[in-house]
């Protein structure tokens, strides 16, 4: 059974003072807006509409949580490099986000999405560069996969992986598709360790590398 195939959906939260108070580990899901955050979300759970897929990048204004066990959470983040967002609205995700990321003390990592066609973008390092302070991990899936040959995902897979060995030992990156489901398992085994939730082996498919460092 998938890891969050029974998670459910608990609250959505728009200021600090109304997060779940027992929470005892969270993941969190951010990226920029239109790289397939929800879609991830989504085929990770084997659900059509967990997460809420929409065609206007960054309707997600808030913090969505979603229950995987008692006391551990998925939370859904809103997604960044929204262009058409009103400012005033942008300051507000900025004065959430911000906090909750450096601040959150049950937040165990940070899985990080990234269409495999646009990664590494100027968006992307300055999140980094302001949660790895945190000495929290991250976790990217380089999403949309499907779109790429083997051979140019291999490329851009290595080209990542340097990249991030460059910032911090404390980064990981794999193949993703929610289309071809690849990768689901690989990213469950990050999840499961992340929220201290024992995933069953299962088999790998090949070509589906993780690195840390």
């Amino acid at each position: 059974m998938p890891l969050l195939q029974q998670a459910t959906f608990l609250t959505t939260v728009a200021h600090l003072r109304d997060l779940p108070e027992d929470s005892v580990a969270e993941v969190a899901f951010v990226g920029r807006s239109n790289a397939g955050k929800s879609s991830a979300i989504n085929t990770l759970a084997g659900r059509v509409r967990l997460a809420y897929v929409s065609k206007t990048p960054g309707r997600t204004q808030h913090l969505n949580y979603f229950t995987v066990q008692p006391g551990k959470y998925l939370v859904d983040l809103p997604g960044y490099g929204f262009a058409k967002t009103p400012a005033a609205i942008r300051g507000q995700w900025e004065g959430l986000l911000g906090p909750y990321l450096q601040q959150r003390s049950p937040l165990a990592g940070l899985v990080m999405i990234m269409d495999i066609r646009h990664p590494m973008t100027d968006l992307d390092r300055r999140m980094m560069d302001w949660y790895l302070p945190t000495g929290r991990p991250i976790h990217v899936l380089l999403s949309k996969a499907d779109k790429l040959s083997r051979q140019e995902q291999t490329k851009v897979l290595r080209q990542v992986k340097q990249a991030l060995a460059e910032l911090s030992e404390r980064c990981s990156v794999q193949l993703f598709s929610s289309l071809k489901k690849t990768g689901v398992e690989e990213c469950e085994d990050v999840l499961g360790a992340w929220l201290d939730i024992p995933v069953p082996p299962q088999k790998k498919a090949p070509g589906q590398g993780r690195t840390r460092g």
